[in-house]
């Protein structure tokens, strides 16, 4: 099988994915080559530059095309069109686990940085000119951290900030009961306390806008290292130009160049109350080991064992859909056919079979079925009657 890492991966994925048995494929393709050679990958490998459209999808499953997954290192999905996906049955999956310590350090990096005017500091001092009284800063120590989207980065934020002395409170559409902070009730109460606010959020819409900046504390700080949608810039312009927040310190933008080296021209740029940097909250060596190894063994067991641990678009447990499910516990030998005698023995009872896994036992198997139905003696004594079957229990 064939795979595309058409936003370049890792030695150690790539070693990985070799290993495998894979064919894989490194050179990237712009939009109009890979709608033409998309149909004879089995998967594309993308992270945040290739932007996954239906007509790409669709690209890739027409005419006999291959494609069977998308695999995206990192959390967001928002350059994957998942209900095309869906409907065309391209599975799409995620390594959200690789960056998340790397982009909840360097959120925390650039609240010191904005906070104690860090870059301000450097700037005199390599242009020769020694300034101490002007760069007067504060500290986090004591301070409280509003987190909007309290999911892997913001708990991973807010367990780092609570180590410095903060107070962390959190807002969230949906409250995790690990997450190690206070959550309130809107993002206003939210904003009205804190002293800075982290957004850790997806969507495509600002969160923080001409009200919400009106909202928060005249010496608060905002940092952005989720999405440059998250915040309207001509309003935070005015915002910091007036003096209505104390500082922001930004490391995504409403629009941002495609490729490296390209010029990079934001009104922002004008102010002296703001630390901007190029997209780096994932770009570490250490998170680009983890995030690739991550995409590459989720996608490696999508298509060796059709696992589908990591998928965005589908249910990743049956339960995600809402139905009540039961399981059958079958041993057997690891012999040809078994399956197939399984299937047809719960075929002819009526059984509606969701899923089955399976993995070695000694030198038996043991495989669960998940049905939709509650399973009744008369199908565990048909299936315990196959030759090969040692043990069933439901």
């Amino acid at each position: 099988m064939r795979i595309l890492a058409n936003d370049g991966i890792v030695d150690e994925a790539a070693k990985y994915l070799k290993s495998q048995g894979f064919i894989l494929e490194t050179e990237k393709r712009d939009e109009e080559d890979l709608i033409s050679e998309i149909g004879s990958f089995d998967a594309v490998l993308i992270r945040s530059a290739t932007k996954i459209t239906r007509e790409l999808l669709e690209a890739g499953v027409k005419n006999g095309g291959k494609l069977k997954i998308i695999g995206r290192g990192g959390v967001g999905t928002d350059n994957i069109d998942l209900e095309a996906a869906k409907e065309l049955g391209v599975i799409v999956k995620f390594a959200p686990n690789g960056n998340t310590n790397a982009t909840a350090e360097h959120a925390l990096g650039l609240m010191f940085a904005v906070a104690r005017r860090v870059p301000y500091a450097h700037h005199t001092l390599m242009n020769g000119t020694w300034h101490k009284k002007r760069f007067k800063g504060v500290e986090l120590f004591g301070k409280t951290l509003g987190i909007i989207g309290c999911g892997r980065i913001g708990q991973g934020l807010a367990t780092k900030a609570g180590a410095l002395g903060m107070k962390v409170i959190g807002y969230d559409m949906y409250h995790s009961i690990d997450a190690p902070l206070t959550y309130v009730d809107s993002i206003p109460e939210l904003l009205a306390q804190s002293d800075f606010v982290s957004l850790h959020c997806g969507g495509t819409e600002p969160v923080i806008n001409t009200e919400e900046l009106k909202q928060m504390k005249d010496t608060a700080y905002l940092i952005n290292a989720s999405r440059g949608k998250n915040v309207a810039e001509d309003a935070l312009y005015n915002a910091l130009k007036t003096g209505e927040i104390a500082g922001a310190a930004l490391d995504c933008y409403e629009t941002e160049p495609k490729r490296e080296g390209l010029p990079f021209v934001n009104k922002l740029q004008e102010l002296d109350n703001i630390v901007m940097s190029a997209h780096l909250g994932a770009s570490t060596r250490n998170a680009g080991v983890r995030t690739g190894m991550e995409i590459a063994e989720v996608v490696t067991a999508y298509l060796h064992r059709g696992d589908y641990g990591n998928s965005v678009n589908v249910g990743e447990t049956v339960e995600d859909e809402g139905t009540e499910v039961y399981a059958i516990f079958i041993t057997h030998a690891d012999t040809p056919g078994m399956f197939g005698k399984f299937g047809t023995t719960m075929g002819e009872l009526g059984v509606n079979i969701r899923e089955n896994n399976s993995r070695k036992l000694g030198e038996q198997v043991q495989t669960v079925y998940i049905v939709h139905a509650q399973p009744t003696e008369e199908i565990r004594e048909a299936l315990s009657k196959i030759d090969g079957v040692t043990r069933v229990s439901i």
